[in-house]
């Protein structure tokens, strides 16, 4: 199995501090949200305990984003966690939510797989800019589900998208997010 296959074992000390285990260093939470981002999965285990506390680190990086402002969840969605957590067995939030981003995921591969197929406009001057920008823009509306995106390029030449964009596609996906709680 490749290493970018396995999860990447970060092992909490008692002091709190986390380290990776591939690189023998410590690592931030802030760390493990870029390797999240670059499309790996993550593994915490407490060394002294053999828990696992991935599901607690994970909720802890969400909750951080919130906090500096960014809104990774609209409170609707947050409520209907909540709630979910109330009904006795847990509700089917968990099982709706991973359905979700599973079929997410895999719209987003057959969009990127149609888009990459060969057709008569591929011959076309500056049809691959396009591509790139509707692969982006595509990427940013799904949150990078299947390559792990994290954002505009880090290129020289790439400009970062105005403020104005970002607002408007951040309020398209609540609209979006409120019509799927809605069908539940």
């Amino acid at each position: 199995m490749a290493e970018q296959d396995k999860p990447l074992l970060i092992k909490r000390y008692a002091s709190r501090r986390l380290y990776n285990t591939e690189t023998s260093d410590y690592v931030t939470l802030e760390d493990i949200a870029a390797f999240i981002r670059d499309g790996r999965e993550v593994q915490i285990i407490d060394l002294k305990t053999g828990d696992d506390l991935t599901r607690q680190y994970l909720l802890q990086i969400i909750a951080e984003h919130e906090s500096r402002g960014e809104n990774v969840l609209p409170v609707n969605v947050l409520n209907d966690l909540v709630r979910s957590y109330m009904i006795p067995g847990g509700g089917m939030m968990p099982q709706f939510l991973q359905s979700s981003f599973e079929m997410l995921r895999e719209s987003q591969n057959t969009m990127m797989e149609n888009m990459n197929a060969i057709n008569p406009m591929s011959q076309m001057p500056g049809f691959e800019a396009l591509q790139a920008q509707q692969q982006a823009f595509l990427k940013a509306m799904t949150g990078g589900l299947s390559g792990g995106w994290s954002g505009p390029e880090k290129d020289d030449d790439a400009k970062a998208e105005p403020k104005e964009d970002l607002d408007d596609i951040k309020k398209q996906l609540a609209e979006l997010q409120q019509k799927l709680s809605k069908l539940n």
